[in-house]
């Protein structure tokens, strides 16, 4: 079970993070919301986000921006609910298990908060599984081993530090994302920002008026 906010009715606002703002374009954060832009990749989304739930208290968080998809299981132009998040990369290359002393663990999941997932199930988005990389993938080589590998459905470079990050200060998080292109190589990618932006800005506007109605005390966060 996911423990409950018992302090949550005094979560007023809403966080949104964002790597750059120009994801975000034309949007203006209605009131009893905040927008964060960290700058783009793992270290500094983690950090931004870090540093302002340190700040202030939110009833939730909402990672908004941008996603290539791979194997075209999405299209561009459409946005999606991220409900996993894996970290790329993390231990032994060849993915077997790494012994740590104690018995300690490496964790490479991170997960949107089940019941904010069940409350914008109005918002009629899919759901997709992500990967978060730090190096951008552009060979469809490293595109199929990576599905092959983490069973994703999108890639970007920060999800997996904000849904992390929300999860070790116990804050309700979930992540949105409009697809901007394919996963691998450049030149056959379709890239098109513009494309991507208004997904993702169209589908914010929809998950926000959906939050706007339901009660903090339902939010819970896994630990």
């Amino acid at each position: 079970m996911t423990p409950r906010h018992e302090d949550s009715p005094q979560r007023e606002d809403v966080l949104i993070v964002c790597a750059l703002a120009a994801e975000l374009p034309g949007f203006v954060p209605p009131p009893g919301c905040e927008l964060l832009a960290t700058g783009v990749g793992l270290v500094e989304a983690s950090a931004g986000t870090a540093a302002a739930l340190a700040r202030k208290r939110y009833r939730a968080v909402i990672n908004a921006g941008l996603a290539g998809a791979f194997q075209q299981r999405f299209h561009i132009g459409d946005a999606v609910l991220v409900a996993e998040e894996r970290l790329a990369g993390l231990g032994l290359e060849d993915g077997s298990r790494i012994v740590l002393p104690g018995g300690a663990q490496l964790t490479d999941r991170a997960f949107a908060d089940d019941d904010l997932l069940a409350q914008l199930e109005g918002a009629r988005l899919p759901t997709a599984f992500g990967l978060t990389v730090c190096s951008v993938t552009a060979t469809a080589t490293t595109a199929e081993r990576l599905v092959q590998r983490y069973g994703c459905d999108v890639e970007s470079m920060e999800g997996f530090g904000v849904l992390r990050t929300c999860e070790r200060a116990r804050v309700p998080a979930v992540e949105l994302r409009g697809v901007s292109n394919y996963v691998g190589p450049r030149a056959e990618s379709g890239w098109d920002f513009a494309a991507g932006a208004r997904a993702c800005v169209s589908a914010l506007q929809t998950v926000l008026s959906i939050l706007a109605v339901t009660t903090p005390t339902a939010l819970s966060q896994r630990q």
